[in-house]
Formats: C-alpha cells, structure tokens, sequence
C-alpha cells in the first residue's frame, strides 16, 4: 500500500502540467515562518539571468523577493529589500551587491528586474522602468537542482524560514531567463507591453506548489 502511495505522489509530481496565470496574482496575506510558493524548473545551471515580477506591499522591514537556493548556496540568486528604504540586494553564489537610491512608494505596484552573468560579474537592477548603475558580483556559474521560493528568504535548501523577512502583499507576472535579456525586452516587461516570456519560468505556463495560507486570485480583483 505505501508503495502505490509513493507511486502515485512521483506520478503526480511528475506528469504536473504547468497553469496559465495571465491575469492573476498570488496573495501573500500574513507574517509567516511556514507559508511560501516553490517554482519548478528543471534546469540545473545557469551562466546567467535575468528575473523578473511586479509586487506591491505596505512593508518597511527587511523581506524577500525571489529566493534561488542550491545545495550549495542558500543564495545562490536572491533579490531582497532592506529595511533601508531605497535598497534592493542581489546576491549571486552568496555574493552580494547593494543597488539604492530606488523609490518604493507603500501600496503601489512596482516592477523590478535584476540581471547578472558569471562571465563578467556584471550586476543590474531595473525598478519601474528604470535601470540603475551596473555592479560587480564575481562568482562563477550556478550549478545544481535549484529551489526557487516566493514568499520567503532561504537560509538553507529549501528552508530556515524567518518570519520577520517573510513578504506579505501580493506579486505576480514572475519570469525568469537563463541569459540576460537586452534592455529593449526588459523596457517591454516593464512597460506591460509584449515580451518573450520566461524560459526558466513563465507566468503564462507556470509549475508551482502552494505551503500555506497562500491566494491565487483575479488580478482585476486586487489592482
């Protein structure tokens, strides 16, 4: 009998079709140490990326946007804002650079997109349209099954959540690239106009897993 269970659950994992969620968001309604959304992705190395996804909050503490671990490195490519209220960090290979002077408006809607390639360290954020100055996180290539968590900042593969650095608000249209995109493609991201949507992840053909008191819900419904 457990072996027709754990046949049936790797069946389910497995055969998982990826949903359309073009015109929803995901609702992040409380402060959590649990609660988080885990994106699939089969790919195990990336020389470069690009990700991106619009949220809004009424936080001003320290919380995290997009969370990639590996075996290896927790952060192995994390956004995050500080408590600071013009900061966002982007950490590649547990590297790190800060990108500030950036405004973050309570309760509105922002679109952020950060880039990075191993080759050259090159680092840059983009944040409502706008790109900031590039930085250096020299590190090589990400390599290993990533973990990949919205909702929360991993300290270790896969967990050591901490509630005071879980995000609550909403964020949607998450994509990700294995390459860094030009600034023309990411222009069109930000302004909501066509763009060649995410091979790593794609907002319109998404695998995910919900823990938690976590929403998918009608974007017309929240914005």
């Amino acid at each position: 009998m457990k072996r027709l269970i754990l046949l049936m659950v790797m069946f389910a994992t497995c055969c998982a079709k990826p949903e359309d969620l073009s015109g929803k968001v995901f609702v992040f309604p409380k402060e959590t140490k649990t609660d988080h959304v885990k994106l699939q992705t089969s790919q195990t190395e990336f020389s470069s990326v690009t990700a991106c996804l619009r949220f809004q909050t009424d936080l001003t503490r320290n919380y995290g946007l997009f969370s990639l671990a590996t075996t290896a490195h927790s952060n192995a490519f994390l956004l995050f804002k500080r408590e600071s209220v013009d900061v966002i960090d982007v950490e590649a290979r547990d590297g790190k650079a800060d990108f500030g002077s950036l405004s973050f408006p309570r309760n509105t809607w922002h679109s952020v997109c950060a880039t990075w390639r191993s080759d050259n360290g090159v680092a840059q954020v983009w944040m409502d349209g706008k790109a900031t100055i590039k930085r250096f996180i020299r590190t090589r290539a990400i390599t290993g099954a990533p973990i990949t968590i919205l909702g929360q900042e991993q300290d270790a593969y896969g967990g050591n959540f901490d509630e005071a650095q879980s995000f609550i608000g909403m964020i949607t249209d998450v994509h990700m690239w294995d390459q860094v995109l030009p600034a023309s493609e990411i222009k069109r991201y930000m302004a909501y106009k066509h763009f060649t949507p995410g091979n790593v992840f794609n907002w319109g053909a998404l695998e995910y897993d919900i823990t938690g008191d976590i929403l998918v819900e009608e974007e017309s419904e929240v914005m």
